[in-house]
């Protein structure tokens, strides 16, 4: 049974991949900042187990790793799905603002994959996959900051892939197009419209479509498969 932890496990994207490696029969243990009801939550549908964590804090995520290795004996893979968004015009963004969204958003994400790599590198294998966005492939107006910090999970992503490849280690990325989660809550009804027309499928997609997709890149049947980016966002960028 391969044993997974997922970022981000209590909402949206993340909670999508939890319920759906938990149906696959694997083990999963999942982080979550603030709200222990959903994770909760997440825990009674799914069994996963749950682990209060902020990302951005390389303490707690050690301290969450070694967790995650006591309920599970290891970690075989790892998804990194927590993020957060930045709305707004390039100037108005704060130096705290842009400090919370590259702490959550790629700061995490490294401090995670440094805590769990050693114990793949000893073993020869493991799966890792990142979690980016179409804005971090083309950009988007006034998510310049959001765009910058999804476009270097890319660039981590595929050259990690180079550097832990002859470890047996593949890294691989998802980059989602318009998902309907609550991180889209406030699209008006005419921005939904707007971006459905910029879609090819003429429609947003669904969290369960982007956790399939993880759940490919994570297990065996991609198992030549590394240093990839994976748009999942119906045509969005062709």
């Amino acid at each position: 049974m391969q044993t997974v932890l997922v970022s981000g496990g209590s909402r949206g994207i993340g909670k999508a991949v939890v319920k759906a490696l938990a149906e696959a029969g694997k083990c999963v243990s999942f982080l979550y900042e603030k709200n222990e009801e959903a994770a909760r939550e997440v825990e009674r549908l799914t069994g996963a187990f749950p682990i209060k964590c902020d990302v951005n804090d390389p303490v707690q995520v050690a301290l969450a790793v070694d967790e995650a290795k006591r309920r599970m004996g290891k970690i075989e893979g790892l998804v990194c799905a927590a993020g957060v968004a930045l709305k707004g015009l390039f100037t108005d963004v704060t130096p705290e603002m842009w400090r919370r969204l590259c702490g959550v958003d790629l700061d995490g994400q490294i401090y995670l994959i440094q805590s769990v790599l050693p114990g793949m590198i000893s073993r020869k294998s493991g799966s890792i996959v990142t979690v980016s966005s179409v804005w971090g492939i083309q950009g988007a107006s006034c998510e310049v900051h959001y765009s910058a910090a999804k476009a270097a999970l890319i660039g981590l992503t595929r050259a990690l892939a180079k550097e832990v490849g002859p470890s047996g280690v593949r890294v691989n990325c998802v980059c989602p197009g318009v998902i309907d989660t609550d991180m889209n809550s406030d699209l008006t009804a005419s921005d939904k419209a707007e971006l459905c027309g910029a879609t090819p499928l003429g429609r947003l997609g669904s969290p369960e479509e982007v956790a399939k997709a993880v759940c490919f890149l994570l297990g065996e049947d991609a198992g030549f498969i590394t240093g990839q980016i994976l748009g999942v966002d119906g045509g969005f960028i062709g």
